[in-house]
């Protein structure tokens, strides 16, 4: 059988005054990094919705361009909204270096967490095709569908 001695009964449960100051020094160094990963999460995911609504306008500018035909006319800027945002955007077009084709460059400007970002798309579209007065090579003919 053996006895309790006097200095087991003493060590109650707990912690040690090193044991909570290492804690707190650990809660003092998570914290701030944590708040941060949060701030550019949060940043990561603003820009990335935009970038999204920026790529759509591009793609809608594109289209509406070539539909219309109104890319002939050289450059084309403007601002235009979508929900309570606002993207600049340019409309170049340029020579493409084989055939009678044409670069159409869209790009639209916006600003997350006040930084500028900019979003392009590109694409190409036949002179002969979109003019409807000469046939395309090879055959066919007229405007496009």
């Amino acid at each position: 059988m053996k006895f309790a001695t006097q200095s087991t009964k003493l060590h109650a449960g707990g912690f040690t005054l090193a044991e909570v100051l290492a804690a707190m020094l650990f809660l003092v160094l998570v914290i701030p990094s944590a708040v941060e990963a949060l701030h550019v999460a949060a940043l990561a995911g603003e820009v990335a919705a935009r970038k999204s609504q920026a790529a759509r306008v591009a793609d809608r500018l594109l289209n509406e361009s070539l539909v219309m035909t109104n890319w002939t006319g050289g450059t084309q800027s403007g601002t235009t909204s979508e929900g309570s945002l606002d993207f600049q955007w340019t409309i170049t077009s340029e020579n493409w270096p084989r055939d009678a084709m044409q670069l159409l460059t869209a790009e639209v400007t916006f600003s997350a967490q006040n930084k500028p970002y900019t979003v392009k798309m590109w694409t190409l579209a036949n002179t002969l095709t979109t003019s409807g007065s000469s046939p395309a090579p090879g055959g066919g003919g007229g405007m496009q569908p």
